[in-house]
């Protein structure tokens, strides 16, 4: 039988059984990611793998035997890099392993379980710098009106589904963000939705009328999803009664795409299309960093590049002497 392989068509090496010992030390810095550097269940599930992949690398005497964490020196955090690189891995991919990698080495150094802290000197490619596919403002229309549409016929999930799309454009959500809003977390009055977003930072965002109009009906028709055994305050709910998930939030956003006619997209593209619009628009980086929840400002400026090639684009297609 061949190996698996990856999603990029690399050949994924066999995953081992954990080593005694690693599973507890992993579960304690899993505990230290998300209790004291704050991060998220799926950013501290993706570290925990990449550390895996770490400890799978460094050779032992005895597959029963704990990972020898003193084995772990530059050479071999190097070894181990370059050893992903050949997989095919993205840059990306490869930067974020050397993070999880610098972060766990630093956590051993601390609570005394390495001497040194090898990682000091890793060095990583940076990600690639992607401009992330955007719709044009029709087009954004176009998929609204569509979900809006739809929802005319009153189905629950029909409307639910138009409210998460206005409420995710409107005011530039993650899909995590979206799912785990609660009825609490709306005001309706002020128009404004209370946000939990990475590193539990709460912030503060503003929707428009249209998201305001959209959230009410759906209000008004969430009662009959409930499910009576299992009581909830989330916002979006399932078709089961419980809280909505981001695949079920995916699914929709790409049915919806396709219905609509307008280029396929994912949540996330719904929020890089608000970002864009908000700076076509006239917003200036940092309220829309505010929206977006961005920890650094650097990661809204990528949207200027979208908004300078759209310009220019329209320059060239428009101008005499373009």
């Amino acid at each position: 039988m061949s190996a698996p392989r990856s999603r990029a068509g690399a050949t994924r090496p066999r995953r081992v059984p954990e080593r005694p010992g690693d599973a507890a030390m992993l579960a304690a810095f899993v505990a230290h990611l998300q209790a004291q550097r704050g991060l998220s269940e799926h950013t501290s599930r993706a570290y925990r793998g990449d550390v895996r992949t770490l400890l799978d690398a460094v050779p032992t005497v005895d597959a029963d035997t704990p990972t020898d964490l003193d084995a772990l020196d530059l050479t071999a955090l190097r070894s181990w890099l370059a050893g992903q690189s050949a997989r095919g891995l993205s840059r990306s991919t490869l930067a974020r392993r050397a993070a999880a990698a610098r972060t766990f080495t630093a956590w051993a150094k601390r609570t005394g379980r390495m001497a040194e802290d090898p990682a000091l000197r890793l060095l990583a490619p940076r990600p690639d710098s992607v401009v992330p596919a955007v719709l044009a403002v029709d087009e954004a229309d176009t998929l609204l009106t569509v979900a809006r549409t739809r929802a005319d016929d009153g189905e629950p999930a029909h409307v639910r589904d138009w409210a998460a799309l206005e409420l995710l454009y409107a005011s530039g959500l993650r899909v995590s963000e979206l799912v785990g809003l609660d009825l609490a977390d709306v005001d309706q009055g002020q128009r404004l939705v209370r946000v939990l977003g990475k590193g539990n930072k709460e912030r503060m965002v503003p929707f428009g009328v249209p998201a305001a109009r959209a959230l009410m009906q759906w209000v008004d028709v969430r009662g009959g999803l409930v499910d009576p055994a299992a009581t909830t305050n989330a916002l979006f709910l399932g078709h089961r009664g419980r809280r909505l998930g981001t695949r079920q939030v995916r699914s929709a956003v790409h049915e919806l795409a396709a219905a609509a006619g307008v280029r396929d997209l994912a949540p996330h593209g719904v929020r890089h299309s608000t970002a864009t619009h908000l700076l076509e628009g006239g917003s200036d980086l940092r309220s829309v960093q505010e929206v977006l929840g961005h920890a650094s400002l650097a990661t809204t400026q990528r949207y200027t590049h979208i908004s300078a090639e759209r310009l220019r684009a329209s320059f060239q297609q428009a101008h005499p002497r373009a």
